[in-house]
């Protein structure tokens, strides 16, 4: 955007005193990005926070004159934290334990079910002859009631002790892909007895961490020791406080609004864009949609690798996925020509419906090195649903009941060097809301050794799960 401008602001901004203090020493660990919004600015509710008197009027070379918002980029001692009244965390979340709401996560064989301050369960369905459903589960943490005689747990405070302890003390963190994290936890006990521990009950702490974008997910799981585990939930309600706010953005935004007299955009920088554009003009033939990795527009998820049992949960991240209408990108996509990429770590994954599954990493010396996971067949899925559970159900509140999630067999990938077999792969789709309609969440786990489970989650599932036939292949909605 202007590199010149940009630049200059810049520079300008790790200059320039606020009320004659100065802001903190820019680094490359920190990236802006310029904004021109006109006269209509509405300035993000979460993440970074903005003040009106924090600007700097910029001038460019010819003399057009614009004012620049900047973000208030909080380290651990700005005034904005210790100037802080609003609501404790705990105050925060309670809409969260109110709405006796709850997070799901599916892995390779157990589903984990955090009900927010009431429980949480880790279980497993099966299917036995006349259709019976057997379930096998575990409570591995309840919130305990103080007085069993007392009001019901949604209207206590749930968390008040924590919150007066947090007040007193250094707020914990959680080292997330090498980031520290601030969480606010609470802890949950008097769960199913651990025979491995005496029958002592088994516990868990569940850690609430910001992040924007989520929708309460619970990002993982993980026994620290045995029985006693740590759960990870990711969600926006712990964002409107500064000392748990969202710092792993990718870019901060600086608005720029033109001065009377100046245009919208600075003139060079319009004419710059316009050269820009020009010299995409001969790749264009090649259809949008065949160029998947043009239009990806990534944004940093929360993604941590983590073991749960002994299911190692290799990556997980998200990605925006399209700007193609909802109708345009589910036939694109059920036609395989869309293909679905993620991955944080040093696998990347592209999951092509119906053709095949690749794991791949690129680097710019020795190129791209790809692993076919595994390579679509309708027989041998079919032959594989007969066996396997295609489709999963959620019951309704009105007893009616919807598809929650279907899985796809895709076999005869790479033969694997430690069982000379090739590499399978069971591809679960699911629904998972956005405020983003084009985002996708893809993470792999490899519960035995190249037999691997490729979770995909996207509000653009969410459009086709309920015209999943019986062997959960799924069709464009009527």
């Amino acid at each position: 955007p202007g590199p010149v401008l940009l630049y200059g602001l810049l520079a300008a901004v790790a200059a320039v005193a606020e009320g004659g203090r100065a802001l903190p020493q820019l680094s490359d660990d920190i990236p802006f990005r310029v904004n021109w919004p006109g006269t209509e600015l509405s300035l993000p509710t979460t993440g970074v926070l903005y003040k009106e008197d924090n600007y700097i009027i910029m001038t460019t070379v010819d003399k057009e004159k614009y004012k620049c918002l900047l973000p208030l980029i909080a380290s651990g001692n700005e005034e904005e934290e210790k100037d802080y009244k609003g609501p404790t965390p705990g105050e925060l979340l309670e809409p969260l334990f109110k709405q006796s709401s709850c997070s799901y996560r599916i892995e390779s064989y157990w589903t984990y079910e955090v009900c927010h301050g009431k429980h949480i369960r880790q279980y497993h369905e099966e299917k036995e002859t006349g259709q019976k459903i057997n379930i096998q589960e575990y409570y591995l943490g309840n919130m305990i009631m103080k007085n069993p005689l007392s009001e019901p747990v949604e209207s206590q405070k749930l968390s008040c002790s924590c919150d007066l302890f947090l007040s007193l003390t250094q707020i914990p963190t959680k080292n997330i892909e090498g980031q520290m994290t601030p969480y606010y936890p609470v802890e949950l006990g008097n769960g199913t007895p651990c025979s491995l521990r005496q029958n002592l009950p088994r516990s868990s702490t569940v850690m609430y961490i910001c992040h924007p974008e989520a929708k309460h997910e619970i990002l993982s799981v993980a026994e620290v020791t045995t029985c006693e585990y740590e759960v990870v939930i990711l969600t926006p309600l712990l964002c409107n406080h500064p000392k748990y706010r969202f710092r792993a953005s990718p870019v901060n935004d600086i608005f720029c609004q033109s001065l009377p007299g100046s245009p919208l955009k600075p003139h060079n920088l319009e004419q710059l864009e316009k050269q820009q554009e020009m010299l995409k003009m001969p790749f264009r033939r090649v259809k949008e949609e065949e160029m998947p990795s043009t239009k990806e527009e990534k944004f940093s998820s929360i993604h941590k690798p983590v073991a749960v049992g002994s299911h190692q949960l290799l990556t997980v991240g998200t990605t925006h996925i399209s700007k193609l209408t909802d109708e345009q990108l589910i036939k694109e996509f059920l036609s395989g020509s869309y293909c679905f990429h993620g991955g944080v770590g040093w696998w990347k994954y592209e999951f092509c419906y119906g053709k095949y599954v690749h794991q791949y990493h690129e680097d710019k010396e020795s190129g791209k090195t790809s692993v076919v996971v595994g390579t679509w067949s309708k027989e041998e899925h079919i032959e594989w649903s007969r066996k396997n559970a295609a489709r999963t159900f959620y019951l309704r509140e009105d007893g009616t009941q919807t598809v929650r999630m279907v899985s796809h067999f895709y076999g005869n990938g790479d033969v694997c060097d430690l069982t000379d077999k090739p590499r399978q792969v069971t591809v679960k789709l699911k629904c998972k809301e956005s405020d983003s309609p084009h985002a996708v969440t893809i993470y792999m786990l490899e519960p035995h050794s190249c037999q691997y489970i490729l979770g995909v989650e996207s509000p653009v599932i969410c459009k086709i799960l309920d015209t999943a036939d019986e062997y959960g292949l799924l069709s464009v909605p009527s």
